[in-house]
């Protein structure tokens, strides 16, 4: 079997603690009886497509009364996967005393979830409970879009001496979202990978999905973003599964789902490709500096608009104006080929600057 995990004399060669990528993790979203847990993973197996085998052993749920995971008694069927399969396995752990359970039955990988990555107090239990244990962690994004947080519970881990911490972007809660179960935010897992580089990040498709249908094209667009694996929830009969039933597919499907993806490579070393890949850049960068030119010139029209309204004591906020600006950017935007949703971000971003230019230039005596 392939090594998963770089040793620490290894360290040095690979910049992450992965030595495969991409690396595919699969399992049961709960382990419910041993007989389902046994028959998921040897099938996962057989496929020859999975790195690693998950399985819920605890579950935190929105509510009581709700399956909450078999527990503890649930680790030895894992073990006996881990055995019968030679593959290593990974859970979920939310508190001390599940790091402990963990350990006892030789789990390999352990992942902090994103209901708990939200409670810097639990991570902090979890960090001061894995203090000096050489073990790799994934970190699941917090629930809510909160960058601070998914880096804050990286530094608590590495601190206590964790060199082996990845993470997994599961998408984020979002009021009225119904395309997904928790909407990717594909910018802030783009934000992770720009600060922490060296840290490996896998995409967690069935959660963000929370169904079977958006899938593939989930896990593309990971792996189109240079993400470092995928991690699929895999159930023998997914439709009578105990937990999140409609985003689990069979084995046979994962392997449909994975044979079915385009597997692309972060750069290669053929010199026509990156001289002609610098000659694109360049244009971009040139393209750069004259769009940030002309917003520092904007930003100076701004300024003087907000002095002529000073001087005539109006108010900073025109919304008949900025809905006539808004107006003409999709109009115009649509026929340059740039999306609704890009041209709204763009100028939200455009026009708080601008009000916070005239603002300052409203109360520059006061601030004076």
């Amino acid at each position: 079997m392939e090594q998963l995990l770089t040793s620490p004399a290894d360290a040095a060669e690979h910049p992450k603690f992965l030595a495969k990528k991409p690396l595919i993790i699969s399992g049961p979203c709960s382990a419910e009886t041993e007989e389902q847990l046994i028959a998921t993973c040897t099938q996962l197996a057989a496929t020859g497509k999975v790195d690693m085998l998950r399985a819920g052993i605890w579950k935190p749920r929105t509510k009581p009364g709700l399956f909450e995971g078999i527990g503890t008694k649930g680790l030895p069927w894992l073990q006996r996967a881990k055995q019968l399969t030679g593959l290593p396995t990974t859970v979920e752990v939310a508190t001390p005393k599940h790091v402990e359970d963990a350990l006892a039955f030789d789990v390999d990988v352990l992942w902090i979830g994103a209901r708990t990555t939200v409670n810097p107090f639990s991570v902090q239990a979890l960090a001061d409970a894995l203090r000096g244990v050489d073990i790799p962690v994934f970190i699941k994004n917090p629930v809510h879009p909160d960058l601070e947080l998914w880096m804050g519970a990286v530094e608590r881990l590495a601190k206590v001496g964790n060199q082996k911490i990845g993470l997994i972007h599961r998408g984020f809660a979002s009021y009225g979202n119904t395309e997904y179960r928790n909407a990717p935010m594909w910018h802030l897992p783009i934000e992770m990978k720009r600060r922490l580089p060296d840290l490996p990040i896998i995409c967690d498709p069935s959660h963000i999905c929370g169904n079977r249908t958006g899938l593939a094209s989930v896990a593309q667009k990971s792996i189109d973003l240079d993400f470092d694996g995928l991690m699929l929830e895999s159930h023998i009969d997914p439709d009578n599964a105990w937990s999140d039933a409609k985003q689990q597919v069979t084995p046979q499907r994962l392997a449909e789902l994975l044979d079915g993806l385009t597997w692309r490579h972060e750069t290669t070393d053929q010199q026509e490709f990156l001289n002609k890949l610098s000659q694109l850049r360049t244009q971009i960068n040139q393209l750069d500096d004259e769009i940030l030119h002309l917003l520092g010139r904007r930003m100076q029209v701004a300024e003087s608009i907000g002095q002529y309204k000073k001087d005539n004591d109006i108010t900073i906020l025109q919304t008949s104006r900025w809905n006539e600006i808004l107006e003409r950017g999709i109009q115009q935007g649509h026929q340059l080929g740039l999306t609704r949703d890009f041209i709204l971000k763009y100028f939200d971003a455009v026009h708080l600057e601008s009000i916070n230019r005239q603002n300052r230039v409203m109360n520059r005596e006061n601030l004076e």
